[in-house]
């Protein structure tokens, strides 16, 4: 997902019925640092495609696998790292790639 997906697009009405959860839900889910959206100057949350897709794997985690909110932190801690290695990785492939021309 490229910058696109950084473009806040929701309200929380919005947001909760796409994901089929309660708004209340994710005011919680923010509470607890799960999702952070952007807030409008007007201090109403927004929601991009990439908060959506995240809140997804939120509720992947807690309502098909059981996982608890304090597990769901570590899961997606642990995610966002492997993400960054893999940009890191793939960074340093070209640089090596050039190097060998």
């Amino acid at each position: 997902m490229g910058a696109e997906g950084n473009e806040p697009r929701y309200v929380i009405s919005i947001a909760a019925s796409i994901l089929g959860i309660k708004t209340h839900n994710l005011r919680y889910y923010e509470k607890m640092g799960l999702i952070q959206p952007l807030r409008s100057r007007g201090n109403i949350r927004l929601y991009s495609e990439r908060d959506i897709a995240r809140l997804r794997q939120v509720k992947t985690l807690t309502e098909d696998m059981g996982v608890n909110l304090a597990g769901i932190e570590v899961i997606l801690r642990m995610i966002d790292r492997v993400s960054t290695l893999q940009e890191r990785v793939e960074e340093l492939e070209i640089k090596l790639g050039r190097t060998r021309k």
